[in-house]
């Protein structure tokens, strides 16, 4: 067999192709699929974070400002550590993007506070002097809709099995509880309120006492968990 390969190059190429595409497979899947693994410590988002990552894609947040810091020495010196596939075992949809006209916000959370945030979004000038960002005082004005968040909640870990009210760390403690719809507003109210507190908007926080919660505040919830 292999002198007859040996006079038909064609076959030969062929041949040597095969295995090394086999052996190429065998080496590269295993560690892709565990690289693409949630990394220990990754949580899927609560229902108020998902509220804000609806607020910022529905705002288009990410048409300039990517998250993926990419490694090399200029971008892990500006943003911290390189992203790792894993960290994004949760997100539907990907926001890695390419365009940067505003600052990488994948390690955000790390170096933000929720008065910088708050600031920012009424008068982003006020903290960066320069910035061409616009203001979205709206987001101040407008409720999230935690029923359609709950939804989305729900089908992704009924559909994608995502992991909530599971022991993730195995402490023995629930990590996500997302619960009945009743059990998941009032979690996102409690997760409102220690957000509300370090903010200075009276709107916002009268709102909250009614039992609305602003945009401002799911997205700060989700700027905050970008780490």
């Amino acid at each position: 067999m292999f002198h007859w390969l040996e006079k038909n190059p064609f076959f030969f190429s062929v041949g040597v192709f095969v295995v090394f595409a086999f052996a190429g497979l065998i080496e590269i899947i295993p560690d892709f699929v565990q690289q693409s693994r949630p990394l220990v410590g990754t949580k899927p988002y609560t229902v108020l974070e998902l509220a804000g990552r609806h607020a910022y894609i529905k705002d288009s947040c990410n048409a300039c400002h990517s998250q993926l810091v990419r490694p090399f020495k200029s971008e892990t010196d500006r943003y911290g550590m390189y992203s790792l596939s894993g960290e994004y075992a949760y997100d539907r949809p990907f926001l890695w993007g390419s365009k940067r006209t505003g600052p990488d916000l994948m390690r955000v959370g790390n170096y933000r506070t929720t008065d910088w945030h708050e600031n920012h979004m009424w008068n982003p000038v006020s903290v960066v002097p320069g910035s061409i960002m616009p203001a979205y005082k709206h987001m101040f004005e407008q409720n999230v809709d935690i029923e359609t968040v709950y939804a989305e909640a729900y089908t992704i870990k009924t559909v994608f099995n995502t992991p909530y009210d599971k022991d993730l760390d195995g402490d023995g403690q629930v990590d996500i509880k997302l619960g009945t719809f009743e059990e998941a507003k009032a979690s996102a109210m409690v997760e409102a309120q220690e957000i509300v507190s370090n903010m200075k908007n009276q709107d916002v926080k009268d709102a909250l006492d009614k039992g609305e919660i602003r945009e401002v505040v799911a997205l700060i919830a989700y700027l905050n968990s970008l780490k």
